[in-house]
């Protein structure tokens, strides 16, 4: 396709998220010879994110700055994002399928009169037909989806689609546009983060993940310790969240958050069918479990068959001995 694209960024604690540069990344792959423009809303002073996103590959960048952006709303964030398609009438769209995202573009869809192609983990380009791959049956299939006529509306999975080089030499305008966001009805007043700190879930690269086997709070720490030496993030499976092991911000799988990072540790888990459609796209997995007989062990690229309390700490001891 040609024509021009609209990559929608979104900020989390005043940077940009991973998947914003992703998603430049899969505008260029549909449409390497158009105009990628990016669009930043949010409050305060948004100009080095939008020179960020040119860096990343972005051709320009509108940003909007108000007030009633300085936390998401669908409300305000749907005016001021609605106002600058309005004003770009862009051929497609493209934003990560965050919980934001997937809050957003169906609402967005819905006030174009368009379709929306949410989840894609790849595209496939051949001449002049693009194809969008998204997992379907909690991720036991895929399916292409093909779009005929009208707007390109889709959102990529995190962690699937690699982002561009970053050029710091690369430039171009980033320009404010004013929007008038006002008749929210929605007010946050406060805003209770229970996410662990570090490495966001959704998007690491390393994941070290515990279930039931963990058999506490404090079976935790050791992988808390692992992800550490590894750069990478703690997940857990529903069965430990439900045992208040840990803070169900950290759950993964179909009732969870969907990842799928380069490395996946599963320590104690056994493998549900629920845990699976969270994980089971990683591109590398390794089971730790006592029980030979565990379902992860069908999934996983390695295995270990053993103590977790055992094995977790020879692994970051090897680990850091390779540091």
């Amino acid at each position: 396709m040609s024509g021009k694209i609209l990559v929608i960024g979104e900020v989390k604690d005043g940077a940009l998220r991973n998947v914003s540069f992703e998603a430049i990344a899969a505008a260029k792959k549909i449409n390497p010879d158009g105009e990628i423009v990016g669009l930043i809303c949010g409050n305060g002073e948004l100009t080095p994110l939008g020179e960020e996103m040119v860096q990343y590959g972005a051709d320009r960048v509108v940003t909007v700055a108000h007030e009633n952006l300085q936390n998401y709303t669908s409300e305000g964030y749907g005016q001021a994002v609605m106002a600058v398609i309005a004003e770009q009438a862009p051929d497609a769209i493209v934003m990560g399928h965050t919980a934001i995202g997937k809050d957003l573009t169906p609402k967005l869809a819905s006030k174009l009169n368009t379709g929306l192609i949410s989840d894609a983990v790849d595209i496939e380009v051949d001449g002049d037909q693009v194809q969008f791959v998204r997992p379907i049956y909690s991720g036991k299939a895929f399916e292409k989806k093909i779009i005929t006529d009208g707007l390109t509306f889709f959102t990529i999975r995190p962690n699937n689609i690699a982002s561009l080089e970053k050029d710091t030499s690369r430039t171009g305008d980033v320009g404010e546009k004013t929007v008038d966001v006002a008749d929210i009805r929605t007010i946050i007043k406060d805003v209770v983060r229970k996410a662990s700190e570090g490495v966001d879930l959704s998007e690491a690269n390393v994941i070290v993940a515990g279930g039931r086997g963990v058999k506490s709070a404090e079976g935790f720490k050791p992988l808390y310790e692992l992800a550490e030496v590894l750069g990478g993030a703690v997940g857990a499976s529903r069965g430990a969240c439900d045992a208040e092991y840990c803070d169900y911000s950290l759950q993964i799988g179909q009732t969870g958050k969907v990842v799928t990072p380069d490395l996946y540790i599963a320590v104690g888990i056994s493998g549900a069918i629920q845990h699976l459609a969270g994980m089971s796209n990683s591109k590398v997995i390794v089971a730790i479990n006592k029980d030979p007989e565990a379902t992860i062990f069908h999934v996983a690229d390695y295995g270990i068959v053993g103590d977790l309390f055992e094995i977790v700490p020879l692994l970051i001891e090897e680990i850091k001995k390779l540091k």
